[in-house]
């Protein structure tokens, strides 16, 4: 009896710890559908930019207009880096989780208390290869107990989100022929997505399709069409070559609707910039949309916003998702905030053009017609074809800041840039890896008062700017974060976190961090708190070269606020 005894009580241990290991696997494995329903539950934040929708909008409003004066830093911590802070931290289950370009953290959400970190392991030399450096641009991107991320050497890795041990570890490309990996994965479907950076190098543009569990590659969609594949006749026959190093990188990050089972990912300019080396050819699927099928990584439709793009305006930021009242019913929408100047409304349903309107000054085109989708073009690409040196408006019109959209008033709210580029065509020499422009080129800085962008609200169907608010003496590279509080939150180069007043752009609450803010900001509960968090560390090539950044520390850190209580 009494080992009978013994080997029940035996039997019943291992049950429990079954059951323990279980639970503990549960509270640590997220589920698709927990990716589906990111902000149902505002105690998490799973997703990049607040939602697979990437609206940077959150329905808290324990944080308001009325009470934001009260907001207090509740703790800060280092990251241990000096290149630049550019992603957004993940939460789940009480745990924050950030990425940047030399290190990955696990971190207390309530008290910043560092839970385990792990060092990126990269060939050093990889680091010379990017102008932006050692980056990471998106989300700590977690799903079924993993952790995942690129490195700039051109790795995937997935790493066990317990512990931060490495499970597995997969090379995409090589950093030595231009590519470089800074761009954080997107799950969709059970299939990991990862994309790659090369845009002014000897590059062609793909994404991949990875297993989670294991890392093996499971397709492979290129965003330059090989001879003989559709999109292939708009490169040039007589340049043969062309197509192999021919750009359209997917730098930034991807969105996607569970119920279309659609994936939309921009692409990167044309290489080289100059099209002289190109045949003056539309040069698809650069600076396009794509909407793709996860599982396969087949191409359902595409948009291109610049046929033959010329200007490294790119059409890579961050596709919007939004359900719109357009002509008496609910369209599905994609909302783009290019760099071009342009604002963009099309079906996410079909890639058919809505609406497109300057947000900025424009003056390389006089406006995209509707029925072509084509922008119609001034006379500087003219110009510049006879070697003269341009002047082209804008530079850019946001800088890969993710802009914010409130489903309740209908309008976006953009951080943009008001200053052009001097570009001149120039001769161009392969050479594989290295830079593939073809231009020499600078910024205009705008002179002291007069403003280098804006804050600004803008209604995407009308083309209506609601409020603009100038910023002056340095760029606007941050995030935008729009909350049912009525606030606006985003941040500055110059160090500062601000909230702006959602209805006018008022600046109703500042506080300066320790480096540059550009990083798009999170809001969320802890144990029915609100909380909101902010990375600072300035990076990124041009946040870092402009005049503002003489005055600003390097530095990456993380800091969380709440409201003071009464």
């Amino acid at each position: 009896m009494q080992s009978d005894a013994i080997i029940k009580e035996g039997v019943m241990k291992k049950i429990l710890a079954v059951l323990l290991c279980s639970s503990c696997g549960c509270a640590l494995a997220q589920t698709a559908q927990e990716l589906i329903d990111n902000g149902k539950n505002s105690e998490n934040v799973t997703t990049f930019g607040m939602g697979y929708h990437l609206n940077q909008y959150s329905p808290l409003g324990q944080i308001n207009k009325s009470n934001v004066r009260r907001l207090v830093p509740i703790w800060a911590t280092s990251l241990s880096n000096d290149t630049g802070e550019l992603a957004q931290p993940t939460i789940y289950k009480g745990v924050m989780y950030v990425v940047n370009g030399n290190w990955t953290f696990a971190l207390d959400v309530a008290t910043g208390q560092q839970i385990w970190r792990t060092p990126v392991d990269y060939e050093r030399a990889a680091a010379r290869v990017g102008n932006p450096g050692v980056i990471v641009r998106g989300p700590a991107t977690i799903y079924n107990g993993k952790l995942f991320r690129e490195s700039i050497d051109c790795h995937v890795i997935a790493l066990d989100i317990k512990t931060g041990k490495q499970i597995w570890k997969e090379k995409f490309a090589d950093f030595k022929e231009g590519y470089t990996g800074i761009i954080a994965p997107l799950v969709a479907n059970g299939v990991l997505i990862t994309g790659m950076a090369g845009g002014d190098r000897t590059t062609r543009g793909f994404l991949d399709g990875w297993d989670p569990e294991g890392g093996k590659k499971l397709w492979r969609r290129y965003t330059i069409p090989a001879p003989g594949e559709p999109g292939s006749e708009t490169w040039p026959k007589d340049m043969p070559d062309a197509w192999k190093y021919g750009g359209g990188s997917t730098w930034q990050n991807g969105s996607y609707d569970p119920e279309l089972d659609l994936v939309y990912w921009g692409t990167g300019n044309a290489e080289p910039y100059n099209p002289a080396y190109r045949g003056g050819a539309d040069s698809l699927y650069t600076a396009s949309v794509l909407a793709i099928r996860p599982r396969t990584g087949e191409l359902v439709w595409h948009y291109q916003y610049i046929p033959n793009e010329s200007y490294d305006f790119d059409g890579s930021a961050e596709p919007v998702l939004a359900d719109l009242r357009i002509g008496g019913q609910t369209r599905k929408v994609l909302l783009n905030a290019n760099k071009n100047g342009f604002m963009y409304v099309i079906d996410r349903t079909n890639g058919k053009l809505i609406a497109a309107h300057p947000f900025v000054k424009v003056n390389w085109a006089s406006h995209v017609d509707l029925k072509t989708g084509r922008p119609v073009l001034t006379d500087i690409y003219e110009r510049a074809l006879k070697g003269e040196t341009v002047e082209i408006w804008p530079s850019r019109g946001t800088n890969a800041s993710l802009m914010a959209f409130n489903p309740k008033t209908g309008l976006v709210y953009v951080n943009s840039w008001e200053i052009s580029r001097i570009m001149k065509y120039t001769k161009f020499e392969f050479e594989l890896g290295k830079g593939s422009t073809g231009v020499e080129t600078s910024f205009r800085t705008p002179p002291p008062g007069e403003p280098w962008g804006y804050h600004m609200a803008f209604n995407p169907l009308t083309g209506k700017a609601e409020w603009k608010v100038p910023v002056t003496g340095t760029v606007i590279s941050a995030g935008m974060l729009a909350t049912d509080g009525g606030l606006l939150f985003t941040g500055r180069l110059n160090g500062e976190f601000i909230a702006l007043d959602q209805a006018t752009g008022q600046t109703l609450w500042k506080f300066k961090t320790s480096s540059g803010i550009n990083s798009p900001p999170i809001t969320y509960t802890h144990q029915g708190r609100q909380f909101v968090t902010v990375l600072s560390g300035i990076g990124g090539v041009l946040n870092r070269t402009m005049k503002a950044a003489d005055a600003v520390p390097t530095g990456g850190s993380v800091w969380t606020f709440a409201l003071m209580p009464e």
